[in-house]
């Protein structure tokens, strides 16, 4: 087993939390178009807010809870800092967060 698996799974946890304290967590999930975008972060479809919870999140969720293998990169927080380059303080916090997840997947297991 993966000995980042838990360290993951928590992070996930903050980037949800962190989600709903910026108001930035939907109960309303988008149409099944807008998720099934072929871009990358669904960019022509979702806010990156959406993306992190309709797709990224539950990916995520299913490979931990599978057993899967864990992506071997991630870029999101690169992402989230063109998203964000407006709102640089509001999102301080998920930024760190994502930021931190980034950290965890490309480090050596």
């Amino acid at each position: 087993m993966d000995s980042r698996v838990s360290a993951v799974a928590e992070q996930l946890l903050l980037i949800e939390r962190e989600l709903r304290v910026q108001g930035w967590w939907s109960l309303e999930s988008p149409a099944e178009a807008a998720l099934a975008s072929q871009e990358p972060f669904c960019v022509d479809t979702l806010e990156f807010e959406e993306w992190l919870q309709w797709i990224f999140l539950p990916r995520m969720k299913i490979i931990l809870e599978s057993g899967g293998p864990l992506p071997e990169v991630s870029g999101i927080r690169h992402m989230a800092d063109v998203v964000y380059r407006e709102q640089p303080l509001k999102a301080k916090t998920l930024l760190s967060l994502l930021d931190g997840f980034d950290r965890l997947i490309t480090r050596a297991v």
